[in-house]
C-alpha cells in the first residue's frame, strides 16, 4: 500500500477531531453537566496543546526519526481518543483533549516531513495537493459525519461515538503504517534543546491562551497583558536560539530556516490564508446554525460544494503549476476574493431568508479558488528543505498555520459579535467577511512576492 494514504489518514483524523467536537458540544453539556467554561476548554484545550507542541514535535522527528514519532503520536492519539470517549466528567474530558492535542503535535509534523523526505521529488506536488485537500475535507467531514454519528446514535453511544470511532481507524492506520513507512532516521542524535523548548512553548502559550479564551471572557486585563508579553517573550526566545546556533549548538528553532526569504515569505502566505479561512468558516457556520436555525448536518451540507470543488481545483492547480508557476495561486486568490464579495452581496441584499443560493454560489467559487492556492501553499515554503530540517520546518509551518487560524477566528469572530450587538446575523457576517477579504488581498500580494524571492533564489543557485 502506498505511503501517502496512510499518513494523510492521520492528518485527516487530526482535523476531523478538531471540528467534530463543535457538533457534539450540546450533547456533552447535557450528559456530563458541563458548564460553559468546561465546554470552551474541551475545544480550546485541543488547540492549545497542539499548537504549543508542534515545533517540539517536529524537532523530535528530526532527532528520533519521523517514522518513530509518527507511530508514537498515532498510538497516543488513538489512546487519547478512547479516553475522551470514556470520560465520566468534564474534567476528565478536558484532560483527555489536552493529551489528544499533544499527541497530534507529535504526529502531524511527521506527515509533511515524510512527504518531503520519503517521496520522490516528482511525486511531491501531487502529495502536497492531496495534503491540502485532506485538510479541507477533514473540517467539512467533521460537521457532516459528526451530525450523522449523533443523529444515528451509534450503538447508543451518543456523543462518545465521535471520539470512539478513532479506535478502529487508528489501529488500522498504525498497523499499515508500521509496515509501509520507511525509516528516515538520519543517524544524527543531537540533544533536544530543553530550555529552548520551554522558552518557545511559553511564549506561544502567552499568545494562545488569550486568543482562544479572551473573547468568551470579555477580553479582561489578563488577556491583554498576556498578549503584550507574548511578543517580547518570543523575541527573547528567538535571540537565545540564535546565540545557541552561533556557538555550534542545536537550537529548537533553526535560525537559518527563518532567515531564508522563500521559507519566511511562504510562512506569511500560509498565515494570511489560514487567518481568512478559519475565521470565515467559524463565522459562517455560526451564522447558519445560530442565526438561520440550520442543524449541524444541514450546515455541513452547505459547505459540501466548497469541499468537492476544492479537491477538483487542487488537482487542477497541481497540473498547472509546472507551466504557470505562482500565477496559479494568484489567480486562485482572485477567485476566492470574488467569492467573498458574492457572500457579502448576498448577505447584505437578501438577508437570512434568501441568502442560501448566494452562499452556495460563493462557496463553490471559494472551493475553486482555494483549490488553486492549496498545492503551492505547502509546497513553496517546503521546497528546498533538507531532510535533516524537514521535521523542524514542518513543525514551524504547522505552528504558523495554527496561530494564524486562532488569530483569524479571534479577529473575525470579534468583528462578528461586535456588529451583532446592534444588527442582525446577516449584517454581522457580512462585516466579518469584509475582514476576510482583506486577508485574502494580503495573501495575493504576498504570493506575488513569494514568486519574486523564489526566482531570485533559483538565480543565486545557478
Amino acid at each position: 500500500m502506498p505511503l501517502l494514504p496512510v499518513i494523510l489518514a492521520a492528518f485527516f483524523m487530526y482535523g476531523f477531531d478538531g471540528n467534530v467536537v463543535n457538533v457534539a458540544l450540546p450533547a456533552i453539556r447535557g450528559d456530563l453537566g458541563a458548564g460553559q467554561a468546561a465546554l470552551e476548554l474541551v475545544v480550546a484545550g485541543y488547540v492549545f496543546s497542539y499548537a504549543t507542541g508542534l515545533v517540539i514535535g517536529g524537532r523530535l522527528g528530526d532527532i528520533l526519526g519521523h517514522r518513530r514519532m509518527f507511530l508514537t503520536g498515532m498510538a497516543a492519539f488513538t489512546a487519547a481518543s478512547v479516553l475522551c470517549g470514556l470520560a465520566q466528567s468534564p474534567t476528565q474530558l478536558v484532560l483527555a483533549r489536552l493529551v489528544q492535542g499533544l499527541s497530534a503535535a507529535a504526529m502531524v509534523p511527521q506527515v509533511l516531513a515524510l512527504i518531503t523526505t520519503a517521496l520522490p521529488a516528482a511525486d511531491r506536488p501531487r502529495a502536497l495537493a492531496w495534503f491540502g485537500v485532506t485538510g479541507g475535507l477533514s473540517g467539512v467531514c467533521g460537521q457532516l459525519l459528526g451530525g450523522v454519528l449523533l443523529d444515528g446514535d451509534l450503538f447508543g453511544l451518543g456523543w462518545r461515538a465521535v471520539f470512539l470511532v478513532n479506535l478502529p481507524v487508528g489501529l488500522a492506520v498504525l498497523a499499515v503504517a508500521a509496515a509501509v513507512l520507511p525509516r528516515t532516521d538520519t543517524g544524527r542524535r543531537p540533544a533536544l534543546d530543553g530550555i529552548g523548548a520551554l522558552a518557545v512553548s511559553g511564549s506561544l502559550a502567552l499568545a494562545l491562551v488569550p486568543l482562544v479564551l479572551g473573547r468568551e471572557a470579555g477580553w479582561p486585563l489578563w488577556a491583554w497583558a498576556m498578549l503584550a508579553a507574548a511578543v517580547p517573550a518570543f523575541l527573547a526566545a528567538l535571540r537565545r536560539e540564535r546565540r545557541l546556533a552561533a556557538r555550534g549548538g542545536q537550537p529548537l528553532l533553526d535560525p537559518q530556516l527563518l532567515r531564508g526569504p522563500v521559507f519566511r515569505t511562504g510562512l506569511a502566505v500560509n498565515a494570511a490564508f489560514m487567518a481568512y479561512f478559519a475565521g470565515f468558516v467559524f463565522v459562517l457556520a455560526l451564522t447558519l446554525q445560530t442565526g438561520f436555525g440550520y442543524s449541524p448536518l444541514r450546515s455541513g451540507l452547505v459547505f459540501t460544494p466548497m469541499a468537492v470543488l476544492a479537491m477538483a481545483g487542487s488537482l487542477t492547480g497541481k497540473r498547472l503549476l509546472p507551466r504557470y508557476g505562482l500565477r496559479v495561486p494568484v489567480a486562485g486568490g482572485a477567485v476566492t476574493a470574488l467569492s467573498l464579495l458574492v457572500t457579502t452581496l448576498g448577505l447584505r441584499t437578501t438577508g437570512a431568508d434568501h441568502a442560501l443560493p448566494w452562499l452556495l454560489t460563493a462557496l463553490a467559487l471559494m472551493g475553486v479558488g482555494n483549490g488553486l492556492v492549496l498545492p503551492s501553499l505547502i509546497g513553496a515554503p517546503m521546497a528546498g528543505i533538507t531532510p535533516e530540517r524537514a521535521g523542524t520546518a514542518s513543525g514551524t509551518l504547522s505552528t504558523t498555520q495554527q496561530f494564524a487560524a486562532v488569530t483569524g477566528v479571534a479577529a473575525l469572530g470579534g468583528t462578528y459579535f461586535t456588529v451583532l450587538d446592534g444588527h442582525g446575523y446577516a449584517t454581522a457576517a457580512a462585516a466579518a467577511t469584509w475582514l476576510a477579504l482583506g486577508a485574502v488581498l494580503v495573501m495575493i500580494g504576498l504570493t506575488v512576492r513569494l514568486g519574486r524571492v523564489t526566482a531570485a533564489a533559483v538565480r543565486n543557485e545557478r
